[in-house]
C-alpha cells in the first residue's frame, strides 16, 4: 500500500516552534511527529509514502536522510504550495495503478484503528472513505453529514451554520475515482474543492480513539500531556 503524508504547510499557528523546523518535525514527548507517522504507516503495512515539502525543506530532508523506518519515502518538493488536493493531482501517476491509497494530514496525531477503517472500505468499495469524529466547534472543520449506513450525504468545509458536529479527521482512503474529480488548478483543497464532488459516493468511518490536530499551540501542549504512545498497540 501507498500513502500521501501531507506535510507542506507553513505551520504559522505553531510559531515560534516552527520558526526553525517544519510542523511535521515538532516533537511529541521527545519524538518527532513525522517519526510517529512513519511508525504508524509501517504498522498497518504501508510500504511507500510520499511526503510533500515546502517550509524548512532542508531540515526535513536531513531528518529523512538520517532516519530508517523500514518504509520507502518519496519526496515531492513544492516551491509553491499546491494545496492538499493539488499535491494529489500533481502526483496522481504515483498511485494511478493502485486499488486504493491513504491520505494523511501530517499534523493529526492519532491512535485510530486504521486496519478497521481499511476493512470497512474494502467491504463496500466507495470512491473514498473518510475518518470522522465529533468536534466541539464544527465551524472550524470540514463537516460530514452521513446516513446511518455510513454514506456521506453532504460535506461542507467550515460551514457558517453547521447542522452536524461530525468532522473530517484528516485520515482518508482514496481511489482513482477521487483522483478523477480533482480540479486542475493551483492551489486546490481536498475539503473545499474535492469532497463536495463525491457526495453519495463516500463513506464515513467513525473514530472514537485518540485523535488531535496539533496544528495550534493549545492542541500541541495538550498532546504533550495526553499522547499515549504506541505501548498499548
Amino acid at each position: 500500500m501507498k500513502a500521501f503524508l501531507l506535510a507542506a504547510g507553513n505551520g504559522t499557528r505553531l510559531r515560534p516552534i516552527t520558526d526553525r523546523i517544519p510542523k511535521c518535525l515538532v516533537p511529541i514527548r521527545g519524538v518527532p511527529l513525522l517519526s510517529i507517522w512513519l511508525e504508524t504507516c509501517r504498522r498497518i503495512g504501508i510500504k511507500e509514502v510520499l511526503i510533500n515539502l515546502h517550509a524548512h525543506r532542508e531540515e526535513l530532508r536531513y531528518f529523512l536522510d538520517q532516519s530508517d523506518h523500514g518504509i520507502r519515502v518519496h519526496i515531492a518538493e513544492e516551491k509553491t504550495l499546491l494545496g492538499s488536493a493539488g499535491t494529489l493531482f500533481a502526483n496522481r501517476s504515483w498511485v494511478r495503478s493502485e486499488e486504493l491509497f491513504w491520505v494523511f494530514y501530517a499534523d493529526v496525531l492519532n491512535r485510530a484503528d486504521l486496519n478497521a477503517m481499511l476493512r470497512f472500505h474494502r467491504r463496500r468499495r466507495p470512491a473514498a472513505t473518510l475518518g470522522v469524529y465529533e468536534v466541539p466547534d464544527p465551524h472550524r472543520c470540514g463537516i460530514v453529514y452521513a446516513r446511518p449506513d455510513g454514506i456521506v450525504e453532504d460535506f461542507v468545509e467550515k460551514p457558517m451554520k453547521p447542522a452536524s458536529n461530525l468532522a473530517f479527521s484528516g485520515l482518508m482512503i482514496g481511489t482513482t475515482d477521487l483522483l478523477d474529480v480533482i480540479p486542475d488548478r493551483v492551489p486546490s483543497d481536498i475539503g473545499f474543492h474535492v469532497l463536495p464532488l463525491l457526495v453519495g459516493r463516500m463513506l464515513a468511518f467513525p473514530i472514537h480513539d485518540y485523535l488531535i490536530d496539533v496544528g495550534t499551540i493549545e492542541n500541541y501542549l495538550k498532546a504533550q500531556a495526553t499522547w499515549p504512545g504506541f505501548s498499548e498497540l
